[in-house]
Order: structure tokens, then sequence, then C-alpha cells
């Protein structure tokens, strides 16, 4: 087999998952609801980082519509997350490509 070394293979897997896990902590998302009423900050370990709520939502009482802003802002975040790390992933992944 020549040319294929498992060392070298699993030498660059593990600076890419280092790469990847740099990034999970670099990256940081907003997402909000309501047009701006809920705000949510997350990172790329899907860690948030700041919650935002405009006082007059909770000044109209409407506990429920709240919880709904709430619910799709960090429904939002996660999904800017996940769509970032896809993203990242793919890049890395495609590097790697040469070796294989």
């Amino acid at each position: 087999m020549s040319g294929f070394n498992i060392q070298e293979l699993m030498s660059q897997a593990k600076q890419k998952y280092e790469q990847l896990q740099q990034k999970m902590q670099e990256t940081v998302v907003e997402s909000s609801s309501g047009g701006g009423t809920v705000t949510v900050k997350m990172d790329g370990r899907k860690q948030v980082l700041n919650v935002t709520i405009d006082p007059e939502a909770v000044k109209s009482g409407d506990v429920e519509m709240l919880q709904d802003l709430i619910t799709a802002a960090f429904n939002g975040a996660a999904k800017k997350v996940d769509d970032s790390m896809q993203s990242v992933m793919g890049g890395m992944l495609g590097g790697m490509q040469g070796i294989l």
C-alpha cells in the first residue's frame, strides 16, 4: 500500500477535530423573533450567551405569546449554529479528500 499512512491520516483527523472545536468556540450566532422582541445569542456549542426580551413584551401580560417568541428565537439560533457547523465540516472534510 504505497502512499497510505494511517498515522498521518489519524494525525490530520485529530488536527481537523481540534480546528472544529476552536471554530465552535469562536462561532456566535444571533436570532430574534417578534420583530426583535426576543433575541438569543448562542455559540457554536449551542451554549446560550445572552437572551434579551423587550420590556414591552412583558408589560403586555401575554405570557403564552412571550413563550412562543422565546422558543422561536432559541430554535432559530440553534438552526444557525447547525448551518454554520455543517458549512465548516464540509470545508474540512473536503480538504481531507486528497489524503484518502
